[in-house]
């Protein structure tokens, strides 16, 4: 599902774009971020260009360790990810954790 991330002049953007690639998605806005939810459930918080994303526990594990990530004040299924919009293995990585999340969402709606 590669979105076509050509000129892309932000991170809201960028997750724009995936969030109309996909069903079963609202967004809210809380406080100063902008929530994606599916079944209720947020998976995924826009501050700035900044996104919080809920992986499940060893993808968020494994996230951690790459650049431009950092713990999520959310919990521990939770990473804040920074991508640098010029570099195309962070644009890989936010629309593949984004999608990764938007599942594991859909997930936790049926346990």
């Amino acid at each position: 599902m590669n979105a076509d991330r050509a000129g892309r002049n932000s991170l809201a953007e960028l997750l724009a774009d995936l969030a109309e690639q996909v069903d079963e998605l609202d967004t809210h806005t809380v406080g100063g971020a902008t929530e994606f939810r599916r079944g209720g459930v947020t998976f995924a918080a826009l501050e700035g260009e900044s996104v919080d994303l809920r992986l499940n526990a060893e993808v968020a594990e494994a996230a951690r360790r790459t650049p431009a990530t950092s713990s999520s004040p959310r919990g521990m299924e939770w990473v804040n990810f920074a991508p640098r919009l010029t570099e195309p293995h962070d644009l890989d990585r936010a629309e593949a954790w984004f999608l990764s999340a938007w599942r594991a969402a859909a997930d936790s709606t049926r346990t």
